[in-house]
């Protein structure tokens, strides 16, 4: 699923300053697995935006509302009865949902209430994890459903280095050693030759697998 996050409160804040009427809109659908902006989402955002209003001259008002996805138009089409008394839509969706959301209101603007972070995966409640980076050429068929994009730290289709570590990456000794992953995974389904394949050059920058954990759910992962 995608995973995102909130946008820091003072540029909420920044972002809807000069709009008289803010409608918020959830996203039924990943932004509200992971927490971060679904209908109770939007209903804590707004008791907040409406509480740092009450020292305004001429407080703005908000509305609020969820779809059940923001990515799909027939789902859009919900709000077109509410859209016309606002002068602004503050959207709790991924990247993809907002800019749906402008096309299908192209008459008013619509700014973004959280930062799209990954596509992940649930490890608890509040916790997730990246594990693809959508980038277009898929390599799990061959890698033993292991992503050596995502999970290794220099993304490398064509592994391992010579940076292991007691099978660990040497770059962060918490992060295992994708590669080590892969080799384990394939000589356990007997698919060992897998690793002999060599992907075509790809153009990628060094990069970690990110991590992600709602505020208020750090003990869970604190546990682990």
């Amino acid at each position: 699923m995608i995973v995102a996050e909130r946008k820091p409160f003072d540029e909420i804040r920044q972002l809807i300053k000069g709009y008289k009427r803010v409608l918020t809109v959830g996203c039924g659908t990943c932004v509200a697995v992971c927490l971060a902006g679904g209908e109770k989402e939007v209903g804590v955002l707004n008791a907040e935006l409406k509480l740092s209003q009450k020292t305004e001259a001429e407080p703005a008002g908000f509305g609020e509302a969820t779809v059940q996805r923001q990515c799909d138009m027939e789902f859009l089409d919900e709000i077109q009865h509410m859209v016309g008394d606002y002068d602004a839509i503050l959207s709790m969706a991924c990247g993809a949902g907002i800019q749906f959301m402008a096309e299908r209101y192209p008459d008013i603007p619509v700014l973004p209430a959280v930062n799209t972070v990954f596509i992940g995966v649930n490890k608890d409640v509040g916790w997730y994890e990246e594990r693809c980076k959508a980038c277009g050429n898929c390599a799990l068929g061959v890698t033993g459903g292991i992503c050596p994009v995502t999970m290794c730290a220099k993304s490398l289709f064509n592994g391992p280095c010579g940076g292991t570590n007691q099978q660990s990456c040497e770059i962060n000794a918490d992060q295992p050693c994708a590669w080590h992953m892969i080799y384990t995974r394939l000589e356990r389904q007997g698919r060992l030759d897998n690793i002999l394949q060599i992907f075509p050059a790809n153009d990628w920058r060094n990069q970690k697998p990110q991590t992600l954990v709602q505020p208020g759910y750090e003990e869970r992962k604190a546990s682990e």
